[in-house]
């Protein structure tokens, strides 16, 4: 039953060619033999023949339908003299008029053809015989309901389809911006973890190698100093393990961290451990802080210590082996204001202009971003004197 319901779904022409042939054969047989003359009964076959083919067609072409049915209801009222079975026509073509979302000149003519076509019947062919005024206006009243029943109904089913489509509409949009926004928000989220795999890599890395580099020379004349450096090693590694444990840990949603298995991020107040461990590295770091130090928005927090740390973690790649550095940190009233300089070579032009088309320079561009997220301003570039220079402000509101 099932396939003849989508049958039916997928073939309504065909279905209303089927209600057309049972129309005209029932209009055939009612009507048979019947009319004063020749013509009529010829006249009264077209009008059948038309207004079947008004029913067979309706769907296809509703418009055009209407104007063939109400040119067939003229030809009825000049050349037959009653009323036919196939008539029905009229009130299925009316319904689907208006029912169509299609030009409204063709639902008006629809409402206004069904509306007149009783008032014409009843003055053409004197209908009701023997009644009087009351009963031929009761009458003609009667005739113009299922015409307007027909109209309403259709024009409801066409104002609930334009409802349906208009919801669908909408539902489908909102699909399109949850795509978009979540296409966005993975974007963003793999810039953050990109920008924080950078971070705690490069730094912690970069360190280990120095260590590693100092080990390996001072490994004969100095144990002590080569012991010092393995385990300054070993102390690095730790920490970027755990740094790394809690950005993974932060991916697995719906896992709650085990205690002390992720370390919580880092702010303002380690940017001094953060110096020392450069420090025992084998950088020179003048470390100031100015100001009355407070606490700072945790987004503000990290991207101070991130741009400390990717700071110095440039300087010891690029700075060359003499350089020093000097970190400071102002307390604003309304942010936070840094400045890390060294003395060493410097980096190369394409590393702080645009990331360079070779794909470097990921550092300071994780560090513009990070920056703009909190709504501050970056300026990176070589001093006049020789080395490099970051100078960050850092609102304690992001800019709207």
């Amino acid at each position: 039953m099932q396939r003849f319901y989508d049958f039916i779904r997928r073939h309504p022409t065909g279905v209303d060619c089927f209600w057309a042939v049972v129309l005209f054969g029932f209009t055939m047989l009612s009507a048979l033999g019947t009319g004063t003359s020749r013509t009529e009964r010829v006249a009264s076959v077209v009008c059948v023949v038309l207004l079947c083919t008004a029913v067979a067609l309706r769907r296809k072409a509703p418009e055009k339908m209407l104007v063939l049915t109400a040119a067939t209801g003229v030809l009825q009222l000049l050349l037959t003299s009653q009323i036919l079975l196939a008539d029905l026509a009229m009130l299925v073509v009316i319904y689907t008029v208006a029912a169509h979302d299609g030009p409204r000149w063709a639902s008006r003519l629809a409402l206004g053809g069904g509306l007149a076509a009783s008032p014409l019947a009843v003055l053409r062919w004197h209908l009701p015989d023997g009644e009087g005024t009351t009963g031929t206006v009761f009458f003609t009243v009667m005739m113009i309901v299922p015409f307007v029943l027909a109209w309403v109904l259709g024009d409801s089913v066409r104002t609930r389809r334009a409802y349906f489509a208009q919801l669908e509409e909408r539902a489908a949009r909102l699909e399109r911006e949850r795509e978009a926004q979540s296409k966005v928000a993975v974007a963003a989220e793999r810039a953050r973890i990109a920008r924080e795999l950078h971070d705690v890599v490069a730094h912690n890395v970069s360190v280990m190698v120095v260590q590693a580099d100092g080990a390996a020379y001072v490994l004969d004349a100095s144990p002590d100093q080569a012991k010092q450096a393995l385990e300054t090693i070993s102390t690095t590694g730790r920490q970027a393990l755990a740094e790394m444990r809690r950005l993974l840990g932060v991916l697995r949603t719906g896992d709650a961290p085990e205690s002390g298995e992720y370390v919580p991020q880092p702010d303002v107040q380690q940017i001094e451990d953060l110096v020392e461990q450069v420090r025992r590295a084998g950088l020179t770091v003048d470390f100031r802080v100015e100001g009355t130090a407070r606490p700072l928005p945790s987004g503000v927090e990290l991207t101070a210590y991130r741009i400390v740390q990717e700071a110095l973690t440039n300087t010891r790649k690029h700075g060359g082996p003499d350089a020093g550095a000097s970190v400071r940190l102002v307390y604003f009233d309304d942010g936070l204001g840094l400045l890390i300089e060294d003395d060493g070579r410097g980096a190369a032009h394409e590393m702080y202009e645009d990331g360079g088309a070779d794909g470097r320079g990921h550092g300071l561009i994780g560090m513009r971003e990070r920056v703009g997220m909190v709504g501050g301003t970056l300026d990176a570039g070589p001093r006049p004197g020789g080395g490099f220079r970051i100078s960050a402000l850092l609102p304690l509101k992001a800019a709207s």
